[in-house]
């Protein structure tokens, strides 16, 4: 694929200056091309393996069992012939296997914007923004602070500005500021007018779900009829490890399924904690609480759309500190993969990291956490981009490094690196310079310069003397600047007035009315 060399365009006059090419871009990125996996995935477990972590978790739900705190979950799984012990079900490998064989190998999602529509499963690998974190942090201010929605917002712009995030997550930070009873509905606001890529719901309370169901239809301008035809938005869940599924959450899936749309569940499993310490262990516990959902799921909802998740890494053992990014989460974010094909899911994994800053700690867990994503065969990657502190701070800086983890991820799957037609064989142009001389001026070269080579937008390539002439400026700065003019420049996507007012109409209404309860 053709991109353009990439360069941050030189700052004048401040924001009098930005604002004077605002609409021009900050940088020429990669265009909208949601990589293909064309590698095999890597799979450290034997057949034998799989099998052993599948009878494991099946051992696990028909023997131990998983507790349901939800009545109707409860009600449901009973008429489907599930042992119920109170609040504790088991259920038998044939009934789950036999719901999990329902649900689709793939699916689509699509949003307000049909060119942005994702096709989830196979060998699509999609990239989503920090979603979640309290807290926020950025070389200006320069510590952890609390998220605000002006902060969100700022976040929400650059996950629709770089063409290598696919899907807008939760909240890219918790705008603290806005009470939590009403916060769904202005992020929610915030996300469908600044961007136009698939819409995430938190499943917390039928209000907030059933919210941003009403939110996604209006801004897709789309009847109910229609709204329910086709996945348009998703929502992620977590099970609470270990063995546990609570009310919000199913309760908001129960919904979403009910209306075609789609659902993933992410065990959190932290060996050594929530989990066994051995990693198939912990794997075998992540497959047994992700597989009694999705199977509650497609008996209510045979054929909805449902991915499983892995959230699967490992504590520090002195401290009892999260760990990402580690051999251990690599090896669990593969062998989730092979389970995974094995039940013929989508999957989804995480670009996690528990570095505090970003600096080369947070680079190198990231990077590990994104190629282990790419490895296993990953369908969906959450937090690809802005997440520091093991979730507990989004950072403008740290998304925008990763951003160039992510188009260089592209750029490798791209088919032309691989071509092996005469072109790239290139005998002419071998034959042309024999044995003196040099490519550099030769046609083939020149035919090919501009586009042969990967061209970063943010790292410097420079050598030492010409960077330190240049102003010395280390990369988490250098990416800071970059956010200030992207915010200063950023024109978000057009919807049409009366779409919009009927949402502001939506968000006032339901305002009044007291948004969502807060008190579980």
């Amino acid at each position: 694929m053709a991109e353009i060399a990439t360069r941050r365009r030189t700052r004048g006059g401040g924001r009098a200056g930005a604002a004077a090419r605002r609409g021009a871009a900050v940088i020429d990125q990669m265009p909208w091309n949601p990589p293909i996996i064309s590698d095999a995935p890597i799979e450290p477990l034997t057949a034998e393996g799989v099998e052993a972590i599948h009878d494991g978790a099946m051992r696990i739900l028909e023997e131990i069992g998983v507790q349901f705190l939800n009545a109707e979950a409860l009600e449901i799984l009973r008429e489907a012939g599930c042992r119920i012990d109170g609040d504790i079900v088991r259920m038998d490998r044939h009934f789950v296997m036999e719901m999990v064989a329902k649900a689709p190998s793939t699916f689509t999602l699509t949003p307000r914007n049909p060119d942005r529509t994702l096709t989830v499963g196979g060998r699509n690998i999609l990239f989503g923004n920090v979603s979640s974190p309290p807290n926020y942090w950025d070389m200006e201010i320069g510590t952890k602070v609390p998220g605000t929605r002006e902060k969100c917002v700022n976040l929400l712009k650059l996950t629709q500005y770089f063409n290598c995030i696919h899907f807008a997550g939760g909240y890219p930070v918790e705008p603290v500021d806005i009470h939590a009873s009403v916060r769904h509905l202005d992020v929610l606001f915030d996300k469908l007018t600044l961007t136009d890529k698939v819409m995430h719901a938190y499943s917390l309370g039928k209000e907030r779900v059933e919210d941003v169901m009403e939110m996604v239809r209006i801004a897709g301008g789309l009847s109910h009829e229609e709204f329910d035809a086709t996945p348009r938005m998703y929502t992620n869940i977590n099970s609470t490890s270990p063995l546990k599924h609570d009310q919000p959450m199913i309760d908001g899936c129960l919904r979403l399924v009910r209306r075609g749309q789609a659902v993933v569940v992410t065990p959190f499993t932290l060996a050594g904690a929530m989990a066994p310490v051995t990693m198939a262990g912990a794997v075998a516990q992540s497959i047994a609480e992700a597989l009694c959902a999705i199977a509650l799921f497609q008996y209510v909802a045979p054929g909805a759309p449902c991915a499983i998740g892995t959230f699967t890494s490992n504590v520090d053992m002195k401290s009892g500190a999260p760990a990402f990014g580690t051999p251990e989460y690599m090896r669990a974010t593969q062998m989730t993969g092979q389970l995974a094909r094995f039940y013929d899911l989508p999957m989804r994994s995480s670009g996690v990291c528990a570095a505090n800053v970003p600096d080369g700690q947070a680079m190198w867990e990231t990077s590990n956490s994104l190629w282990a994503a790419v490895q296993s065969g990953s369908n969906m990657v959450y937090h690809a981009a802005g997440w520091l502190e093991g979730g507990l701070i989004a950072s403008p800086e740290k998304f925008i490094m990763d951003c160039e983890i992510l188009q260089q991820i592209q750029r490798y799957m791209d088919p032309v690196l691989t071509g092996t037609g005469p072109d790239d064989i290139a005998l002419d142009a071998v034959k042309s310079v024999g044995n003196e001389g040099h490519f550099f001026g030769i046609q083939h070269t020149q035919d090919r310069y501009s586009t042969a080579f990967y061209q970063p937008f943010l790292s410097d390539w420079k050598n030492y003397e010409g960077w330190e002439a240049a102003g010395a400026i280390w990369t988490p700065e250098r990416a800071h600047r970059m956010f200030k003019d992207i915010i200063d420049s950023f024109e978000a996507p057009a919807m049409d007035v009366a779409i919009r007012d009927e949402l502001a109409d939506f968000v006032a209404r339901r305002k009044s009315e007291g948004g969502a309860p807060t008190d579980f």
